[in-house]
């Protein structure tokens, strides 16, 4: 087991990585505590041999490890990629490239959704993966030899599940499918968080812009005062708490103190003070200034069966091309697209289109029925005449 504990040691694997088609990367990290992932491992398989990084080695510089995710030559290849990707992007402010998720793939090839590494590794490699050393601690040391082990087979079986997924992918001549999929992840867009756009991660129901502009405030103080303490953001201040406050607006100390889970240390403190500030500039703004509560989309009433024929043509069309239903669409995207002929969705776009999307608007339109063949359901054709009965 090659453990590498030094910068020069790191350069020579790197260096030798470099002439490689591609490699297998994974990561292990600590962040319960932390605001920022704490990168505690780095495990990399080339087609020949592989080894685990130590960061938290004494005297380690990265550059070398960096310069390879940044060699636009060599494919590095994750499973469930954007926490990993999410670190690297950390360090370098860049997102490895090219990429290739195996679980993304996976979907592609009709492994199901979200499909698990273990899933894969038993099915393409015929490996067992023990998983009991997953939430150990990372961080200390020294590791012991279990943990070594599984940090490696994360890697190591990876090469064949990725080399057995790209030959389907080349079979089945999906592999610009799987490139539209990859977008999201690639786009460093993904990585960064806008303080600003915090508040949309609430799950909000009310309508009361005012609010909305507490919200988005206290959001996003949040997100800065828990990006620069490197602080878990519902470790500064919970959800349910930034909800107290956007509802009730304190203007001062003992009013602030009154919210639940705070207390008069927290209020009087510095964050208290930071709080109060963010209310009192949401506060201040002018009503043309207030967000716009998120759109609600009602679906028209009596819609439901149709949306329950969908599903079934939906469920049809992915088992026959072997790819994952949520690949293609999901429930939402059906409710769109059985009240809107043009619903933006991409169901109703690209590859998706030919698959399903054509055939969803034909089943809606009476152009195509569903029937039963003893188990089987058919797609039956229906000419124009029928069609307008």
């Amino acid at each position: 087991m090659d453990i590498i504990e030094s910068t020069a040691a790191l350069a020579a694997f790197c260096q030798k990585q470099a002439h490689a088609d591609y490699i297998t990367v994974d990561t292990e990290f600590m962040r319960d505590k932390t605001y920022w992932p704490q990168l505690c491992l780095v495990q990399i398989a080339g087609p020949e041999d592989a080894a685990i990084v130590d960061p938290l080695a004494s005297g380690m510089d990265l550059a070398p490890l960096l310069a390879l995710m940044a060699d636009r030559a060599v494919l590095k290849v994750f499973h469930a990629a954007r926490q990993d990707i999410e670190i690297f992007v950390n360090l370098t402010g860049a997102v490895p490239a090219p990429l290739f998720d195996t679980q993304v793939a996976a979907m592609v090839c009709g492994f199901g959704d979200a499909v698990s590494y273990e899933t894969l590794a038993g099915k393409l490699a015929g490996a067992h993966i023990d998983k009991s050393s997953r939430f150990t601690d990372w961080a200390h040391r020294p590791l012991t030899e279990r943990q070594l082990q599984y940090a490696l087979t994360d890697v190591v079986p990876l090469r064949t599940v990725y080399e057995k997924l790209a030959q389907r992918l080349a079979k089945t001549n999906r592999a610009h499918w799987l490139g539209e999929e990859m977008a999201v992840l690639t786009d460093l867009a993904t990585y960064r968080l806008d303080p600003q756009e915090a508040w949309r991660r609430f799950k909000l129901r009310t309508g009361n812009r005012k609010m909305l502009a507490l919200v988005r405030e206290l959001a996003a103080w949040r997100e800065t005062a828990a990006q620069q303490r490197n602080l878990p953001r519902n470790r500064l201040l919970r959800d349910e708490s930034i909800l107290e406050i956007a509802a009730h607006a304190p203007a001062n100390v003992p009013d602030l103190a009154r919210t639940r889970g705070l207390g008069r240390n927290f209020a009087e403190g510095k964050l208290g003070a930071e709080l109060l500030a963010a209310v009192k500039r949401a506060s201040a703004l002018p009503e043309s200034d207030y967000p716009q509560p998120p759109p609600r989309r009602e679906p028209p009433p009596g819609i439901a069966p149709l949306v329950d024929l969908l599903r079934v043509l939906l469920k049809l069309r992915a088992e026959e091309n072997d790819v994952a239903q949520k690949l293609v669409a999901d429930s939402e995207d059906l409710e769109m697209i059985a009240a809107d002929d043009a619903a933006p969705v991409r169901a109703l776009q690209g590859w998706r289109a030919e698959l399903f999307g054509k055939d969803a608007l034909d089943l809606k339109h009476g152009r195509l029925a569903l029937t039963a063949a003893g188990k089987r359901i058919k797609l039956v054709r229906l000419a124009a005449s029928e069609a307008a009965q």
